[in-house]
């Protein structure tokens, strides 16, 4: 039996095209939405169900999160340890990262014979990739420890919770996982399991929602109010999609007229396509097959930014 659909869309607040994606792949029915990345606004969700148009369900995860941990302090309290664990980590990760995209852009923006330059920039992206595969790893651990010694589902707040989840999640046809805030998406999203309880469901998310879909959630802005603008590797997302780096609002969060801002995202994560999914963009994957819409765009390996192609 194959995959269900799987839908990644771009951001939805302004010019929503969700429906129209929905007509055009025949997806209809009951949906569950997931609006945890977006707060304690979590229920202000009436102008998606208006744009939508079909009979849905809000999963309310950041609530039914907040009411584990009011029931669970002592959950709570590990949860929170782990949380400030992995803040730490995260700080050590950007301070070698920082040095390691310097050099690296120093080399890229240099002009030498290729077969004595090309190599010394091959490597020094290695060493990125080497960082960015330790960070995630220790990421990983983090949260195999955690699992392994609180078995956070197995508690009864938690329980009682995936209990109803389910409940309302075999009446669905499809679930929606609306962006906001990634990390706090993504926690609740991982507290309940939800990427187990919907393998068997198509899944249609944008913005934040489709970056936790992906194998590694990729944070990313080329020239933010403070910091230094690197591309980091902030979790291990759900794995839904499988060899895609999901870049929302790319064309106002990325420099794509910099090839060589470009191509070393690109070649960063060589063996996964970085899909700009801007604001009418849309990656579908069905039947193991990877569908672009008209006008995706991918950033490539020369620096370029063109249309996707289907694969």
């Amino acid at each position: 039996m194959s995959a269900p659909i799987t839908c990644l869309l771009g951001p939805q607040r302004f010019d929503p095209d969700v429906a129209g994606v929905l007509a055009e792949h025949r997806l209809a029915g009951r949906v569950a939405m997931v609006t945890a990345g977006w707060q304690e606004r979590e229920r202000e969700d009436q102008e998606l169900r208006d744009h939508l148009a079909l009979p849905a369900v809000n999963l309310e995860l950041y609530r039914r999160a907040e009411e584990v941990f009011k029931s669970d302090e002592e959950l709570f309290r590990l949860h929170r340890a782990r949380q400030e664990q992995l803040r730490r980590l995260q700080k050590f990760y950007r301070i070698r990262l920082e040095y390691l995209l310097e050099c690296t852009r120093d080399l890229f923006g240099r002009e030498a014979e290729p077969d004595l330059l090309e190599p010394e920039k091959e490597d020094a992206l290695e060493s990125v990739r080497r960082l960015d595969h330790h960070h995630l790893t220790r990421v990983r651990e983090v949260h195999r420890e955690f699992e392994e010694r609180h078995s956070p589902r197995s508690r009864p707040a938690v329980a009682r919770q995936r209990e109803q989840l389910k409940a309302i999640l075999n009446e669905a046809d499809l679930v929606m996982i609306a962006g906001g805030h990634a990390a706090v998406l993504l926690n609740r999203l991982r507290l309940f399991g939800l990427d187990g309880l919907v393998r068997t469901l198509p899944v249609v998310a944008w913005s934040a929602g489709a970056m936790v879909l992906a194998e590694q959630i990729v944070l990313f802005h080329d020239s933010p109010p403070q910091g230094a603008g690197n591309a980091e590797i902030l979790d291990a997302g759900l794995g839904r999609c499988t060899g895609v780096v999901p870049l929302p609002q790319a064309s106002t969060r990325l420099r794509l007229n910099d090839p060589v801002r470009v191509s070393i995202l690109a070649r960063r994560f060589r063996d996964q396509t970085c899909i700009a999914l801007d604001p009418g963009s849309r990656i579908i994957l069905s039947g193991g097959r990877r569908l672009p819409g008209r006008g995706t765009r991918q950033l490539h390996h020369d620096g370029s930014v063109r249309q996707v192609e289907p694969a």
